[in-house]
């Protein structure tokens, strides 16, 4: 496959130590290299040598999270299958929404005739530019009914938005994450400049860190315009 550069659109948000809304911290120091005897080796004058420790909450940044973050059963972020997390996206204008706001099953029926069944499904919102704000956390809902309706129809392996979730407001049993991992769907929350994108159907690679029993993981998503 040959693309051009320039329609490669990174929607992953930039993690950075103690700025984020979840637990993320980074630090480096110098280390002496071992030789093949296992003697330490100092390596020579000038030359910048580090290791990095990071500590880091699941749900950090852009991520995605998997069927086992709310079923023991589910895969974890090692064995979701990848074949899930490369391919065709459909891209929905939800702007203009407010914080509180639902998006409706009756707009997203909208687009029923641009869908594909096993389109990857992502919200456009732009509550991205929220994402280090104190009220980072209200975002546009989407309607239990949308998502119900988008999985039995469409059965998107990804459903993701660009803010920080897609949740029914006040709902405990939080039907939309329960439906999409029933469904073996998983979502992505976070996302980041999908303006920039600029055209509803794109191709999307979704790249975790394959880890065992971790459910959910920050995560490097690019989409390639098609233009």
């Amino acid at each position: 496959m040959r693309f051009k550069k320039e329609n490669i659109v990174e929607l992953n948000h930039v993690l950075e130590s103690g700025k984020e809304n979840f637990p993320f911290e980074s630090s480096f120091k110098d280390v002496v290299e071992m030789d093949p005897n296992g003697n330490a080796r100092a390596h020579a004058e000038g030359v910048w040598y580090i290791e990095s420790e990071v500590h880091m909450h699941s749900h950090v940044g852009t991520h995605i999270e998997v069927p086992f973050h709310h079923k023991f059963d589910g895969p974890d972020c090692a064995d979701y299958p990848i074949e899930n997390l490369v391919g065709e996206a459909f891209v929905m204008d939800c702007t203009g929404k407010k914080a509180g706001d639902f998006i409706t099953l009756e707009e997203i029926r909208k687009y029923e005739d641009r869908l594909l069944p096993g389109d990857m499904i992502l919200f456009h919102t732009g509550f991205d530019r929220k994402f280090h704000e104190p009220d980072w956390e209200p975002f546009p809902h989407v309607e239990k009914e949308a998502i119900v309706w988008l999985l039995e129809t469409f059965n998107p392996p990804v459903i993701g938005t660009d803010a920080s979730g897609i949740e029914v407001p006040d709902d405990d049993t939080q039907p939309n994450h329960t439906n999409c991992f029933e469904n073996n769907t998983a979502i992505i929350e976070s996302l980041t400049n999908l303006e920039q994108v600029n055209e509803e159907r794109v191709t999307l690679f979704v790249l975790p860190l394959r880890m065992k029993r971790v459910d959910s993981c920050a995560s490097r998503v690019i989409a390639i315009r098609n233009m």
